[in-house]
């Protein structure tokens, strides 16, 4: 028994002196204090060192868009750092091109500030705001897809390009202890500001289990943005190819609603790609939108039909729809929305039917 309570006093001894060590060398070694953070030249900030960028960046309400939560996998919080970057680390090279690592461009989820910065971000990201909304709906659309409707406070209202998309914070809950962002695509055209519309699938992640598992209506919420380069462009001489699977429906449902609140007559088909008809949804909206809008064509494709089903209708991939439909590129221009592996097979077909770089618009989730 004594030699029991011996070692037990030791390992508690050793225990304590550990947590200790790790205290000073958290108040000592790895406090950077005070830091200068300037940014595009004009605007001075006084921050805290020892976080990442895209923290001391957040912690100035200054959102940089990060799909990934600051995990380093996504390659969207890019920004440009001229002076107190410290060497590119391993985790960002798989993100950055030779031309880019040569222009100072960093990924701010990995790059810490523990030292006088100076960076560069495009000017439009001063505009990006928070909001604090309230969960006014959740639908179910599919088995794995949830519709949220999320409203801003009254009198508030959020300015945003058809096709863009916001960062929802998702808080800490049971089972995850730590604040991340993540991006979802608005559904909701530019004309309705006071809410927005979100679809999200479920993939076991920190968000969607939050947002599938454990978010209510009538809950509080936080999202900032508007961000992204992908929406409506108006080349009105050109016709409109639109390739989406899943959740990317949101934005493509984006830009058609655009265009028929101000009556924009171009021709557009949009190829949607699902897995049974089961995974179809807002249907009635698409059926609407073929009646009113100047020349439009819906045309799903289903990957994963049985007999049962009774599906007469497009089968496969939707590059095997566009293979089929597309003839050419010429005067046209292309939106997609889906996985990388998705436009990555559809900018090839697209691209060996005559479609350019600069033709072809696209986002990647």
């Amino acid at each position: 028994m004594g030699t029991i309570l011996i070692t037990t006093a030791i390992v508690t001894a050793f225990t304590g002196l550990l947590a200790l060590l790790l205290t000073v060398a958290e108040n000592t070694i790895a406090n950077y204090g005070e830091l200068k953070l300037v940014i595009n030249d004009d605007k001075e900030y006084v921050v805290k060192g020892g976080s990442s960028l895209l923290s001391t960046l957040i912690d100035q309400k200054i959102f940089i868009p990060s799909a990934c939560g600051g995990r380093g996998t996504c390659g969207y919080c890019k920004v440009k750092v001229l002076e107190g970057g410290g060497p590119v680390l391993p985790t960002e090279l798989p993100w950055l091109t030779e031309e880019e690592i040569n222009d100072h461009i960093r990924l701010s989820c990995q790059c810490k500030v523990k030292e006088n910065m100076k960076i560069e971000i495009p000017e439009e990201l001063f505009n990006v705001r928070e909001y604090e909304v309230t969960v006014e709906l959740i639908e179910d659309m599919t088995e794995e897809i949830k519709k949220l409707r999320l409203r801003l406070k009254e009198g508030e209202e959020i300015e945003f390009k058809p096709g863009q998309y916001i960062q929802l914070k998702v808080p800490t809950y049971e089972g995850n202890d730590e604040e991340v962002y993540r991006a979802y695509s608005i559904a909701t055209p530019p004309s309705i500001k006071n809410y927005i519309d979100l679809y999200i699938g479920y993939t076991g992640g920190i968000a969607t289990t939050y947002i599938h598992k454990f978010l209510k209506e009538g809950d509080k919420v936080y999202i900032n943005g508007p961000y992204g380069h992908f929406y409506y462009h108006d080349n009105p001489d050109r016709e409109m190819i639109m390739v989406a699977v899943a959740t990317g429906i949101a934005p493509i449902l984006s830009i058609l609603r655009y265009m028929k609140d101000n009556n924009i007559q171009r021709k557009a088909t949009f190829y949607f790609g699902a897995k049974t008809p089961k995974d179809l949804f807002e249907l009635e909206l698409i059926e609407e939108l073929e009646k009113e809008l100047y020349d439009f064509r819906f045309i799903p494709t289903l990957s994963r039909v049985k007999e049962e089903h009774n599906w007469t209708g497009e089968r496969g991939r939707v590059n095997i729809a566009l293979e089929k439909y597309v003839d050419n590129g010429e005067n046209k221009e292309a939106y997609l929305c889906g996985s990388p592996g998705m436009i990555d097979t559809v900018v090839e077909v697209l691209t060996k039917k005559g479609f350019t770089e600069e033709s072809i618009y696209y986002d990647k989730f």
